[in-house]
């Protein structure tokens, strides 16, 4: 199926809640183990994760890995107010910095993170290019990137068997943004066409699950940190 563009953020209060109490555990702690996994060297300095949500991941990610500062964005109100409060019950305030920000452009320094991760945000996007140059801008030269997001399904009735698979139980309202989720998301092929553009062949672009990819690789020292092509 072609793609259906969803909003670009979360903005509603009941809609993030419902967010940030679904079952996302197995998902998240998978999220941040691939990154150790991946870049078994990187244990410190300064991360960003783009599209942070409720905060749970980057509270996971000072957890892991405490010798990370952790700039958390997300232009959503709601969520942001979430990961304030995650942050603060997990006790991470030090190291965890929620900040809501909204792309492009982000009013962060260039090429100023050790790591830039991301988990669900490139399907919000209209134009994808507009991320892949967030996260050529923000890392540093060698920084370790992992992204994942949905894959889209081939259909709409199989969008709706893998929202019923996985999230049969959850609020009507997370349903209903998981279904519109896979349908606004990007191919595999969609996203190495993007990764190849963007001048990151040398990143690894690959299934996470049945329902998403992953993209991870470290920023090579040439790529243009210019504007979008």
């Amino acid at each position: 199926m072609e793609r259906i563009l969803e909003p670009e953020l979360m903005g509603d209060e009941a809609q993030a809640a419902a967010y940030a109490e679904a079952d996302f555990i197995q998902v998240n702690q998978g999220f941040v183990d691939r990154f150790r996994a991946c870049f078994p060297t990187a244990v410190g300095g300064a991360m960003v994760d783009l599209g942070c949500g409720p905060g749970d991941i980057p509270v996971r990610f000072a957890r892991a890995l405490p010798d990370f500062t952790v700039t958390a964005i997300d232009g959503s109100e709601p969520m942001i107010a979430l990961a304030r409060q995650a942050v603060k019950a997990a006790g991470v305030e030090g190291r965890v910095h929620p900040r809501r920000a909204r792309l492009p452009m982000l009013p962060l320094p260039l090429q100023s993170f050790d790591a830039v991760v991301s988990n669900s945000l490139l399907h919000h996007m209209p134009d994808p290019y507009l991320f892949w140059n967030e996260v050529v801008r923000l890392g540093k030269p060698g920084a370790a990137v992992l992204i994942m997001d949905l894959l889209r399904p081939e259909s709409p009735e199989r969008a709706r068997e893998i929202v019923e698979h996985y999230s049969g139980n959850e609020a009507p309202v997370l349903k209903d943004d998981f279904f519109n989720s896979l349908c606004a998301a990007f191919t595999l092929r969609e996203i190495r066409s993007q990764v190849r553009s963007r001048g990151l062949s040398g990143f690894a672009c690959e299934p996470g699950s049945d329902r998403h990819w992953i993209v991870w690789g470290r920023l090579p020292r040439s790529v243009l940190k210019g504007p979008p092509p």
